[in-house]
């Protein structure tokens, strides 16, 4: 019994209009600030755990959405994992906060980090936070947006054409241009020859050997800017993973 593993869960609380505001509570037994997280009861689903503690620790009623990840750590001499989702409370409480909890602050997430008294819950809310402030109101930005934008920063930094006024418009095509009439005032070819030379600079791209933006189904980049919903199966292999480091 000495070594079986404390199961608890919690969630990261969000609410609040266009700048989301996180839960953090106080502690009675130390004091401490901490996320809204408890242990789980005997035979109890830790979805229904993390969303039964967060309502007892910050009075609001809750919609649970998606795993965001765990931590874990030993107490005393038990390795303890605790499973996180990400929470949407409403904007005002409707329950009474529990006996052990003394206060519940909801702050923007720097000062919800700072607020936290211990630094593996600081850096697991460094981490999770943006992701978890994307939920709120419908706020969460679709994968298909995400990846345009991924890909149009990407494409802007390799250089590719921009569409400007319904026209591309490449740089070797305007150095090519550019060349071109210098070599007409040099060498004061006739008319015909100079409509030659003009009807060469107007070479569509494709001849010009300039690769068209990726799209962003292809672009790498915008692939890896989404990421997915944790699976149960998924989020069983990290917590025996996590313990395994734990040497549960």
């Amino acid at each position: 019994m000495a070594n079986k593993t404390i199961q608890a869960a919690g969630g990261i609380v969000v609410r609040g209009g266009k700048r989301a505001l996180f839960a953090v509570v106080q502690r009675s037994k130390d004091d401490h600030w901490v996320l809204p997280r408890g242990k789980l009861k005997r035979d109890e689903n830790p979805v229904a755990a993390a969303r039964r503690e967060v309502v007892e620790e910050t009075g609001h009623r809750v919609t649970v959405n998606e795993f965001l990840g765990a931590i874990t750590y030993r107490a005393g001499g038990r390795p303890k994992v605790v499973e996180f989702w990400q929470m949407q409370a409403e904007d005002e409480p409707s329950h009474e906060l529990m006996a052990d909890i003394v206060a519940v602050e909801w702050l923007p997430l720097k000062a919800a980090v700072r607020r936290l008294s211990y630094q593996l819950e600081k850096l697991f809310l460094i981490n999770v936070g943006p992701r978890a402030a994307q939920h709120r109101r419908g706020r969460k930005l679709p994968p298909k947006s995400v990846a345009k934008k991924a890909s149009k920063k990407a494409v802007k930094k390799a250089g590719k054409p921009t569409a400007k006024k319904g026209k591309v418009k490449l740089k070797a095509k305007a150095v090519h241009k550019k060349t071109t009439h210098k070599t007409n005032r040099k060498t004061k070819k006739s008319a015909s020859a100079r409509a030659t030379v003009a009807h060469k600079s107007r070479t569509p791209s494709r001849h010009l050997g300039v690769a068209k933006p990726a799209s962003a189904a292809a672009n790498p980049v915008a692939a890896k800017s989404y990421a997915k919903p944790v699976s149960a199966a998924a989020r069983k292999g990290i917590l025996q993973r996590m313990l395994g480091h734990l040497g549960g």
